[in-house]
């Protein structure tokens, strides 16, 4: 199977952006788990019966609760490929406060759109790196279910070296690879193609896992035994999968990169998995601090996940410069370190999206 491409093996010393590969020490502060135009129309939650009136409800202060804590439940809120001046303003608000770069995980099944993802890099002055590879199997299609690891691995590593839909844009990152919980026999097939095309193009790996406990282990143990290097790889979703100390410091140990990307999210009712108490911002500074104090701080990566409407500043949402304004200050607040957070902010994710 590896040989199948081994005679593109690559080294990398510059980071791909949707407007060409830039050196990364251009790239300062980053986030490395975002969106700016994606749909998740497939994962539409129905409403309860008495709520069936605010499926499609308007964006107002009246409805603005509701959305918040069911925010899956309201159709408009899950185009955010609909919205692209309202996220360039989010965009430009962010590189106000210091942020330098994004990286967009809108995989194949998410109705990626690379021509727009350069618009709004172009009109943000943003860096956007972007990704490829798989979302889960609920997003795809009948014709992408039904490919083979081989095919799989070919389309990923043709959008790393070539270009995506026909343009000279190149993925920056394999990612984000969608799991479910139980995995599918698809993701299986996914997580095998994203391993193989990393161990040949040396292009660094993002993981969504499935909402399980169990999930960020059993993915990791399928990606190295297809030859993926964990040491390039980053487990995204940390604060909604590991919620015990436990568990965390146990997978820690692996090698991954460990992501906190839900910043922003303070309602601790999730949708998608009733049972979580989903954290607060001040219950992942927590987790993080442990991670630091345990020697895990050169592995620490941050974002937001903005993927729906309701999270951008115009529909009264946080937006992208969040974790700038309100995380930063609180954690220095609570001891961390300035040396530390521009670990999280700006080294690591350097380390991660560079092979040299």
């Amino acid at each position: 199977m590896t040989g199948l491409f081994s005679n593109i093996i690559m080294v990398k010393d510059k980071i791909e952006t949707v407007l060409g590969p830039t050196d990364p020490n251009e790239l300062q502060r980053t986030l490395t788990h975002e969106h700016v135009c994606m749909d998740f129309v497939k994962h539409f939650v129905p409403a309860s019966e008495a709520h069936q009136d605010m499926v499609n409800c308007p964006f107002t202060l009246e409805n603005l609760n509701w959305i918040r804590h069911n925010p899956y439940s309201h159709a408009p809120n899950l185009v955010l490929c609909n919205e692209t001046e309202a996220v360039v303003h989010d965009l430009k608000s962010f590189k106000k406060t210091g942020g330098s770069t994004i990286v967009e995980n809108s995989s194949i099944g998410l109705s990626r759109n690379v021509k727009q993802m350069k618009y709004i890099s172009e009109q943000s002055g943003v860096n956007i790196v972007c990704g490829t590879g798989y979302y889960v199997e609920r997003q795809l299609t009948d014709e992408m279910k039904a490919q083979s690891v081989e095919e799989m691995t070919k389309k990923i590593v043709s959008e790393v070296t070539t270009g995506i839909d026909n343009t000279n844009i190149k993925a920056g990152i394999i990612g984000e690879i969608g799991c479910s919980w139980p995995l599918t026999e698809v993701e299986k097939r996914s997580i095998s193609a994203a391993a193989i095309a990393q161990s040949q193009t040396q292009t660094p790996v993002m993981i969504h896992p499935g909402r399980n406990p169990s999930s960020p282990g059993k993915i990791l143990r399928i990606f190295q035994e297809a030859g993926g290097d964990a040491t390039r790889t980053v487990m995204a979703h940390l604060d909604r999968t590991l919620l015990k100390n436990t568990d965390l410091l146990e997978f820690a140990k692996l090698g991954t990169y460990l992501e906190y990307d839900l910043f922003g999210i303070e309602i601790s009712y999730y949708q998608f998995a009733t049972e979580v108490d989903f954290p607060s911002d001040a219950q992942r500074i927590e987790k993080v601090s442990l991670l630091i104090s345990e020697g895990y701080g050169d592995r620490l990566l941050f974002a937001h996940d903005i993927h729906t409407n309701h999270r951008l500043t115009k529909y009264g949402g946080h937006g992208f410069a969040h974790i700038f304004d309100q995380v930063v200050p609180k954690m220095l607040e609570k001891g961390i370190s300035q040396n530390a957070i521009d670990k999280i902010l700006i080294s690591n994710p350097k380390t991660w999206l560079t092979y040299s």
